[in-house]
């Protein structure tokens, strides 16, 4: 069984990203994950700073309708300069 078959679309996938803590972090990535799934509701995106308040991370759960659009997300999250970590 491929990875794509593991996951049923549409369905709700929690993205984890993480950074340095800024103040336009939250809505930076907010942006850069409606610009490919732009139904996206930034209410409910869980944020946490770490223990140092050095780095700050958010949970983005989107409604992802394919495999494809995942893709993106990742690859514009990655490639961002505020983003260390995609998970």
């Amino acid at each position: 069984m491929s990875n794509a078959e593991l996951l049923e679309f549409p369905c709700d996938f929690p993205i984890k990203v993480m950074g340095e803590t800024r103040d336009d972090f939250a809505q930076t990535i907010v942006e850069v994950v409606q610009q490919n799934a732009p139904d996206f509701d930034a209410s409910g995106v869980e944020m946490r700073a770490s223990s140092g308040g050095k780095y700050i991370s958010l949970t983005c759960t989107v409604r992802a309708t394919s495999r494809e659009q995942l893709d993106n997300i990742y690859r514009s999250l990655t490639s961002h300069p505020f983003v260390k970590v995609v998970l």
